[in-house]
């Protein structure tokens, strides 16, 4: 574990490699699981405010699940907000593309200019997670290991591709470039 700007970074984020690779899991993450991608609090805003903009991105189910239910939800367990699930599974900003694979409707819409809001950190930043502890006032940035991205993990490897450089430009998004900079400078002491 390494302290950056007093962030706790798991080795994890710096040792492993990891590379998405679509065309193998089509984007598992959207629709695997137990709960949607976690929420910051002003992302639940966020999500309400570009609803309007970007429904037309999204699958019927998805708008069906949001208009019912709302764009996010509450989840007992891991105490947080997260994106609204279509039937308990997928995403319901999820889209698929002729291939079967996974994209986001939010980012699609991003890419088009319709929106200046890329997507949930929590999906940008991924595979990394963030873990906070308000009582003692702590963040932490660690690594999930999941079995639906072995083969990401495998094209990580044979490209040499640290997760953390995998993610940059969501560390940055999040912490800023000073952030990334202070972790790559010790990722290199370190290796």
């Amino acid at each position: 574990m390494i302290i950056v700007q007093d962030i706790l970074v798991s080795d994890d984020v710096i040792s492993k490699q990891f590379l998405c690779n679509l065309k193998s899991c089509k984007g598992a993450c959207c629709w695997e699981g137990d709960w949607g991608a976690p929420l910051m609090e002003e992302e639940k805003e966020i999500l309400d405010k570009i609803y309007p903009k970007i429904k037309s991105y999204l699958t019927e189910e998805g708008r069906k699940v949001i208009e019912e239910k709302g764009a996010y939800a509450y989840n007992e367990e891991p105490a947080e907000f997260g994106t609204a699930l279509i039937e308990n599974k997928a995403c319901a900003f999820m889209t698929r593309d002729e291939l079967g694979i996974a994209h986001c409707g939010i980012e699609q819409a991003h890419k088009d200019g319709i929106i200046d809001f890329k997507k949930p950190i929590s999906c940008h930043l991924y595979p990394l997670r963030v873990s906070k502890d308000e009582n003692v006032g702590f963040e932490a940035l660690n690594y999930d290991k999941w079995d639906i991205c072995s083969a990401a993990c495998d094209l990580g490897k044979k490209e040499q591709l640290p997760v953390y450089i995998f993610v940059q430009d969501a560390i940055k998004r999040k912490y800023g470039d000073d952030f990334y900079e202070e972790l790559h400078a010790a990722a290199i002491h370190l290796g």
